[in-house]
């Protein structure tokens, strides 16, 4: 029996939802990130690097939210090579972040701060 072949997956593409795609744009390419499309007036897709997130147009905000803020998860990580500088760049830009660079046990350097909808964005330096 011929077999067929095997499809390969090349990666994965996140969604992210808001109530005011606009804003949240531009929030995500204040960061220096770039808008890669717009679909109508409900979504877009934002690169970062060689990947990309999407934002959806919703009506109501996105109930995972607070689940994620009181559990300090997050929704988005960006790994970054320089977190310091990664940091003080945001703060330039008026971005505060919601705690100060800190190490983790597995040491890594991080921060996070919130978007314009409240999701937890996290940027990592890993040290490998």
């Amino acid at each position: 029996m011929p077999t067929s072949p095997t499809a390969v997956v090349t990666g994965v593409i996140t969604q992210i939802r808001t109530t005011d795609i606009e804003e949240s744009i531009g929030f995500y390419t204040s960061l220096g990130f770039k808008l890669e499309f717009r679909f109508q007036d409900f979504y877009a897709g934002i690169k970062v690097g060689d990947q990309q997130f999407h934002l959806k147009l919703v009506d109501d905000k996105d109930p995972s939210i607070e689940f994620v803020s009181e559990g300090d998860h997050f929704h988005l990580y960006f790994p970054t090579d320089d977190v310091e500088s990664k940091a003080a760049e945001l703060r330039n830009k008026g971005i505060t972040p919601r705690n100060g660079i800190n190490t983790t046990e597995w040491g890594s350097k991080e921060f996070s701060i919130t978007d314009n909808q409240g999701h937890i964005l996290y940027f990592a330096e890993n040290s490998d």
